[in-house]
């Protein structure tokens, strides 16, 4: 049963497997997720048809997870995201999710960290469920295994805008 609603930031073209399995663990409710032909019928409509779906999305949650891969920290909307929950003082919180594995690539590489990237927010908590084993290879089922034993603690020291 879930215990907190929440939003999930994330890159979806790269990402989208590896959300699947956050949303997978069942510790959280999140937004429906919508599938690649649905995400691109949304933004064909335009910048404010974005904007207006990650409103509506965002209204009723709890917090904000920002699921963080290898590459997002480069994307407008997850920018977006973090700077609107920063303004609406919803709790905000980073799991990194790079060390799960992709349908089609395995793990992949650590990125950078996207609240560094977002105007005036600071002190926001980031989570590495990372587990390598002993060459140093991304162990993707004992990481999924962290996150799983992880995740609602973590999202339970979200930080928000105080002032």
């Amino acid at each position: 049963m879930a215990t907190k609603t929440v939003f999930y930031s994330f890159h979806y073209d790269r990402d989208v497997s590896r959300v699947q399995l956050v949303r997978n663990i069942n510790a959280l409710e999140g937004q429906p997720l919508l599938n690649a032909q649905d995400w691109e019928e949304v933004k064909s409509r335009g910048q404010q048809a974005v904007v207006n779906w990650i409103d509506e999305q965002m209204k009723y949650k709890r917090a904000i997870v920002v699921l963080i891969g290898q590459e997002t920290a480069g994307r407008e909307w997850v920018i977006y995201e973090i700077e609107k929950a920063w303004k609406d003082k919803k709790p905000l919180v980073g799991v990194r999710i790079h060390g799960l594995a992709d349908f089609n690539n395995g793990a992949d590489k650590k990125g950078a960290n996207p609240f560094d990237k977002a105007s005036g927010v600071s002190g926001i908590p980031v989570f590495d469920p990372t587990v390598t084993d002993w060459r140093g290879d991304i162990d993707t089922k004992a990481t999924y295994a962290a996150l799983k034993n992880n995740l609602e603690g973590w999202v339970a020291q979200a930080k928000a805008r105080m002032w």
